[in-house]
């Protein structure tokens, strides 16, 4: 009996799950808009519907225009009932940005914060974030959490970064950083918070590999919903992908990794440190800037084909490289169909949608989803 209950309440809970990112995801529906699309019961939408607004959730916004009989009444999500903060943490800036419980960005800030592994750089990352929200004209009791995205490894069982090469961490329990913020923290690897962007609305059903070229390259892959954690959560962990036996040195000690090609760094480097006035240089036809943007895609296509052949997917460039790319993506995508034995004429490399804070974003959206999770 007790069982059956408990299969019940949890029936509706994904059931409000459902009726709700419905909602959120169209904007201003019906009931009967909803009984059709989710395919339930009319008495059943009315009654999750009336509940979310008991919750403060959603409400209604007069009537929709009529069909035939009576008007249906409108109704749509609150949006800054609740709201989250992203938090990504690189080694040499911070990236905040504040986002409402339907995934929209309402304020992004970068900030130039190098990183120390010391209770004295949490403390000051902390004060900014307060003073982001400060500026923001929010309330604390809005704030659901903060994410906060890292290049490491994170092992979200143990609560441990196992190691961050690029930060020089390792072993470091989450609990030991989640006490310098006054909100509940939930941490994400970098390349899977991209990823998790790009997923939160994404409206394919096929799963997709998402390669982020930011300061390090990493990856993760979105299947289902939901990223592929991998045994140790190190699936997708590309940037240290064998693409030059025995060529450049990575900031891991090994040589050849694609990290050491593919990096931001391995072209805004030639631009003064800014990735986006390198591709200007690019589109100037700066011959330093083309012979750079030559070896880069040659290593990005070994690369991008390799992770194909595994996965059979599309793949999605983001990070700082992937966010400036624009029409250049054609130049990596004809070195990725000559590497390819099946000869696939339709191209399976596009750029990320979301070209602005997408790690600090996607950890923002991942507590959203922890939220909503739970209605």
């Amino acid at each position: 009996m007790d069982k059956k209950k408990i299969t019940n309440m949890e029936v509706k809970r994904k059931n409000r799950n459902e009726v709700f990112r419905y909602i959120c995801k169209r904007g201003t529906v019906s009931n009967p808009d909803i009984s059709y699309e989710l395919k339930m019961s009319l008495p059943t939408a009315t009654q999750i519907t009336k509940e979310l607004m008991e919750q403060g959730l959603i409400e209604e916004k007069g009537e929709l225009q009529s069909t035939g009989g009576r008007r249906a009444k409108a109704l749509s999500a609150v949006i800054n009932v609740k709201q989250a903060v992203g938090l990504d943490i690189t080694k040499n800036h911070i990236t905040l940005v504040l986002t409402n419980i339907v995934g929209e960005m309402l304020k992004y800030e970068r900030i130039s914060q190098p990183f120390t592994p010391d209770d004295d750089y949490y403390r000051n990352v902390s004060e900014k974030l307060e003073l982001f929200l400060e500026e923001s004209g929010t309330s604390g009791d809005r704030i659901l959490g903060v994410g906060i995205s890292i290049p490491a490894i994170i092992d979200l069982d143990r609560e441990l970064i196992t190691y961050s090469h690029a930060l020089g961490l390792e072993a470091v329990s989450l609990t030991s950083l989640s006490r310098f913020f006054s909100y509940p923290c939930f941490f994400m690897n970098d390349a899977n918070a991209g990823a998790y962007a790009e997923g939160f609305y994404y409206e394919g059903t096929e799963p997709f590999f998402y390669l982020s070229l930011s300061n390090t390259v990493g990856g993760a892959v979105f299947s289902g919903g939901e990223l592929i954690q991998g045994k140790n959560f190190r699936c997708g962990e590309v940037g240290h992908m064998t693409v030059a036996a025995g060529g450049e040195q990575c900031y891991c000690g090994k040589k050849g990794c694609l990290d050491a090609y593919c990096a931001a760094g391995c072209l805004s480097g030639a631009a003064d440190g800014n990735p986006e006035r390198f591709f200007e240089l690019l589109d100037q036809g700066v011959e330093k800037a083309v012979k750079k943007w030559d070896s880069y895609t040659d290593h990005l296509a070994i690369a991008v084909n390799n992770i194909h052949m595994v996965l059979d997917c599309d793949i999605i460039l983001g990070g700082y490289v992937g966010s400036y790319m624009g029409r250049h993506l054609r130049d990596v995508w004809e070195k990725v169909y000559e590497r390819n034995t099946f000869e696939e004429r339709e191209p399976f490399v596009r750029a990320c949608n979301y070209k602005t804070a997408a790690a600090a974003l996607g950890a923002a959206l991942k507590v959203i989803e922890a939220f909503v999770s739970q209605i």
